[in-house]
């Protein structure tokens, strides 16, 4: 693939990071950041000289023939990237995935944005409608798209659809084997731009499996997998592209690729939006926090994927071309995830809802906000993110009724709900960032969240009297049993500070109440094996996942119903490993299945959904999981934000395909 390689170390000398000491030196901030001064309540950092590209810089090249001015460089979250010439996308477990290859190269049938889309929330991409399905959501038709085609001029056509189901159904160890295995009985093209797929039962979701929301199943060429003897082993190098980008060149060592726009860009699905504004696109491995910090006050990293949240501040600080999704704290973009501490339902004392009150109401969110962001969290006490549109859909109607909400406790009706939680927060993180940090109501709502639940331990402890619980002679609490209560709070480590910080507060919190607790923490392998099993008491992850743009809850919930929970040692099925049943949840997800993708009962629906897991409490909703994406406006401007929010900015997702035709060169 390539005719000329440099290595990684001969890479960071071109861009000039070994020699940004320097700069490192003058933009790492403390461990504590000061105030800074007073420049507005919602000002970002002090105004300095917007620096312009030198002379020097626009003649610049990030490798051989490919100038820097025409390159917007971003980070791949992957990291180093073993191997680097495997680009087979249907194969699970392949790492280059976010090398562009999903962002720039492949295409789909739909898109949901996060956000708010770059012409609404849903995109028909390699589609050229919405799904089609029959009454009883037996048959599912899909109109392709004309004029499509792939990098080597060959067209796209039904012809590459329905070899891609075709091919996943038959062969073990593709991506998607399972589920059409499980859902496509048959498929048939009455023309070349028209697939009807019949279902071996009703599924109204089924074109859920090929809608990206941060990726989905990709359309495979089929006039070049039909030749390989071995389509798991085929490396599909180089890959052929159906977008607007080819791959130009990529590292043997997997620390960067470089993507050049199609000459033929216009006869790809992006082209709707108009041509995409940089040449090259060049997603690279940065390294940790620090080494992004110096990458883009170098100008050398246009897009950061994520960064901790000291990072952030630092650039806030320090380096005035860099913006963060919020254009002040707390900077971060939403994800529509949902970290929340997951409790082992099949396992006492946690089966009991007065238990699992009383583990929330023995949590201060707001130590738990500072000591994991820094205050820049996004709250949420419901069990949906607060992310993209749903602060319209679920937290805005359904606010009273939170407010209004009562749980017992000693015999009388308590309402939990803390509405001035996010105030708190901000009035915390501004002692340490003065004026970076929004006094404005509005603004602490949209960006910090709707409220939480109170810290109230005189109330979390009359609900566990209430279930026998006792405390012994140190005041430390002991279960009906007479057991001493001990909770291992399962976590990440410093590989992902935001939740590894968070459960260690948790867990300071419930030791304050008199619950033996202390965060665990294991590596990705135990904690993706353990609670799958049912071995764990409480862990902070999330198995809520939305698509943010779209109200359906689908997505997650169809796993939380009790045909898949499976017991205690046995592994559980997708998302419910903290093994909820309730029967009216099985009604409400029942209900959902049955309806079109986009009825408005599918909303009412999933707000009483919300309403069901508020009373029962099954987890404890936390806060989304806020990515610290950082764009640099040095070379590019027209990158999407919270005021502009056209797709999602987070590097990794697949959506960010249409960042590129908003993107310009900086007007000079």
């Amino acid at each position: 693939m390539s005719e000329f390689r440099i290595t990684r170390r001969e890479f960071l000398i071109q861009l000039g990071l070994l020699t940004a000491g320097s700069a490192l030196a003058s933009c790492a901030g403390p461990a504590a950041p000061t105030a800074v001064p007073a420049t507005g309540p919602t000002a970002g950092p002090a105004a300095t000289a917007v620096p312009k590209p030198t002379a020097a810089a626009v003649g610049k090249e990030v490798a051989p023939g490919v100038p820097r001015s025409e390159t917007l460089i971003l980070e791949n979250p992957t990291g180093r990237v073993v191997p680097a010439d495997d680009f087979n996308r249907w194969r699970p477990g392949i790492q280059s995935a976010s090398t562009g290859l999903q962002q720039l190269g492949l295409d789909a049938l739909w898109y949901i944005d996060p956000d708010a889309g770059i012409s609404g929330v849903w995109d028909n991409s390699l589609a050229e409608e919405k799904p089609i399905y029959n009454k009883d959501f037996t048959q599912m038709t899909v109109k392709l798209r004309k004029g499509i085609y792939w990098s080597d001029g060959v067209e796209f056509t039904a012809d590459d659809l329905i070899y891609t189901v075709d091919i996943q159904k038959k062969t073990a160890g593709l991506a998607y084997t399972g589920q059409f295995q499980s859902y496509v009985a048959s498929m048939e093209k009455p023309d070349n731009y028209t697939v009807v797929f019949k279902l071996t039962k009703p599924n109204s979701r089924f074109h859920g499996l090929f809608t990206v929301r941060w990726s989905a199943c990709w359309i495979m060429p089929k006039h070049v997998f039909e030749k390989q003897a071995d389509p798991v082993a085929f490396k599909f190098n180089p890959p052929l592209s159906l977008s607007a980008y080819v791959l130009k060149d990529f590292d043997p060592n997997g620390n960067w690729y470089v993507w050049q726009r199609r000459e033929d860009w216009q006869r790809t699905t992006l082209a709707r939006f108009g041509m995409p504004g940089p040449k090259y696109a060049m997603y690279i491995a940065p390294g940790p926090s620090d080494k992004k910090v110096i990458a883009q006050t170098a100008k050398d990293l246009d897009v950061i994927h994520d960064i901790a949240p000291e990072g952030m501040i630092t650039l806030a600080k320090t380096n005035p071309t860099s913006k963060g999704w919020f254009k002040s704290f707390p900077w971060a973009h939403p994800d529509p995830t949902l970290p929340a501490v997951m409790l082992n339902l099949a396992k006492s004392p946690y089966e009991m809802k007065e238990v699992r009150w009383a583990l929330t109401l023995a949590i201060d969110i707001v130590r738990v906000a500072m000591a994991s962001y820094r205050g820049a969290a996004t709250i949420s006490g419901i069990h949906v993110p607060p992310t993209g549109l749903y602060p319209k859909y679920y937290f805005d109607p359904l606010e009273q009724w939170l407010k209004d909400f009562t749980i017992d406790v000693g015999g009388q009706p308590y309402k939990p709900w803390d509405s001035e939680a996010p105030k708190r927060i901000a009035d915390e993180a501004r002692k340490a960032l003065g004026n970076l940090v929004p006094t404005d109501a509005a603004e602490i709502r949209k960006s910090i969240g709707m409220g939480w639940w109170k810290y109230d331990v005189k109330a979390a402890e009359q609900l566990l009297l209430s279930k026998g619980f006792k405390r012994d002679s140190n005041k430390m609490w002991l279960k009906p049993n007479g057991e001493a209560w001990k909770i291992p709070l399962m976590c990440e480590g410093e590989t992902r500070p935001i939740m590894n910080r968070a459960a260690a507060m948790i867990a300071e919190n419930w030791k304050e109440f008199g619950i033996d607790s202390f965060a665990d923490v294991r590596d990705s392998a135990t904690r993706a094996n353990l609670p799958s099993l049912g071995e764990f008491d409480a862990h902070l992850s999330w198995t809520i996942e939305t698509w943010g743009g779209h109200p359906d809850l689908f997505y997650f919930l169809e796993s939380w119903h009790s045909t898949y929970l499976r017991p205690l040692g046995e592994r559980s099925v997708a998302r419910n490993w903290f093994r909820w049943k309730n029967a009216e949840l099985d009604k409400i997800i029942d209900q959902i299945q049955n309806l079109d993708f986009d009825d408005p009962k599918g909303l009412e629906l999933g707000k009483e959904f919300v309403k069901l897991a508020t009373r029962e409490q099954p987890t404890i909703p936390i806060m989304s999981y806020n990515v610290f994406s950082v764009v640099d406006e040095t070379y590019w401007e027209g990158f999407p934000t919270a005021e502009n929010p056209y797709t999602n900015p987070v590097a990794n997702w697949a959506n960010t395909k249409y960042m590129f035709p908003k993107i310009k060169p900086k007007a000079k």
